[in-house]
């Protein structure tokens, strides 16, 4: 019995990859290679010794996804494929929304009619909105800042109501927070297309000399050095948090849902200092307004995750860093040949 982890061949989806391999499972990737490249299947073989199935397709399109479940045993899905920079959601509401929302609509349908009923969701700290205070539980508030958090809000909301109808279904919604590194190995990493969207690829790119300076979207918020403050994790430790929850889910707990993160925040102005370190390379860096749908601080209580998952995140800042510039610094074209 196998596992499908839609948009597996992303930055996230590739890392989980791995560790569910290194677990033991049989993993079986769908991806339509929108932002993310086919390099990465060879990435994932060299550094496991096994080279999962791959099906090159949207997830929106149903016909192609039942034939994915019709000529394979899958016994639950790990479900990443989804557009997930919160600037340009704001830009691009309609696309958003379509392609989060339809595609997992779509999964879910395929899903329900194969008799497939584990499901581990990629959600997202944002839907936290703009937090009252901090450190976050999973039993705070929820409302969004943009159309990003509201797909991923929405979705949460479906699975909700699934799990309430069906008692078949067993669900785990991972909150995480900002994830940045990359493998050990240097040999895979974050590579997004076109100019970054998140913070340390954004970093990592000026250091490598492909972009001239980092912009700093504000200065003026009420945090330690007027930066947005947020909790980075290490995309290993959070690969390894669905491999946890996927084993929760053996135990048909119904719906669940954890706080991926580390419990510690960090202000744009921190990561870049605590990069410039590990890396040695000098991050030139000017200040520019907010960024519509930002908010000032955003850190994890995960201690739900612990308790429950047997799970901790146990790789520092030093760690994010240094594995995050020893990929960009050896593929500093990214996954082009």
């Amino acid at each position: 019995m196998a596992v499908l982890v839609t948009g597996g061949m992303g930055y996230i989806g590739s890392h989980t990859t791995i560790s569910l391999i290194e677990a033991g499972q049989e993993v079986i990737i769908v991806d339509d290679l929108s932002n993310s490249s086919v390099v990465v299947l060879n990435r994932i073989e060299a550094i496991t010794g096994v080279r999962p199935k791959f099906y090159e397709l949207n997830v929106m399109d149903e016909s192609a996804l039942t034939q994915v479940f019709s000529e394979n045993e899958i016994e639950s899905v790990i479900h990443f494929a989804a557009y997930k920079a919160v600037g340009e959601s704001v830009e691009k509401p309609l696309e958003y929304y379509t392609n989060n929302i339809v595609n997992t609509l779509t999964l879910l349908r395929v899903m329900k009619a194969h008799g497939v009923h584990k499901f581990v969701f990629s959600s997202s700290a944002t839907v936290y909105g703009d937090p009252h205070k901090c450190p976050i539980t999973e039993d705070f508030p929820l409302s969004t800042t943009n159309p990003y958090g509201s797909t991923k809000l929405m979705i949460e909301d479906m699975l909700r109501d699934i799990a309430k109808a069906d008692a078949t279904f067993n669900v785990a919604i991972l909150r995480y927070f900002n994830p940045v590194g990359a493998h050990k190995s240097g040999t895979i990493g974050e590579e997004p297309n076109g100019i970054p969207n998140n913070l340390m690829p954004y970093i990592t790119k000026v250091a490598v000399g492909k972009l001239s300076r980092l912009n700093v979207f504000g200065d003026d918020y009420p945090t330690h050095d007027g930066t947005g403050v947020r909790d980075y994790i290490h995309v290993v430790d959070l690969a390894d948090g669905h491999v946890k929850a996927l084993q929760k889910l053996d135990e048909l707990p119904g719906l669940v849902t954890y706080n991926l993160g580390t419990g510690n925040g960090l202000s744009v102005l921190d990561l870049v200092k605590a990069f410039s370190e590990a890396s040695g390379q000098e991050i030139p860096y000017q200040i520019v307004a907010r960024r519509a749908g930002d908010i000032a601080m955003c850190y994890a209580d995960a201690s739900l995750a612990n308790k429950e998952l047997g799970w901790t995140a146990k790789y520092g800042v030093k760690e994010m860093c240094e594995d995050s510039w020893r990929w960009q610094s050896n593929n500093p074209n990214g996954y082009e040949i």
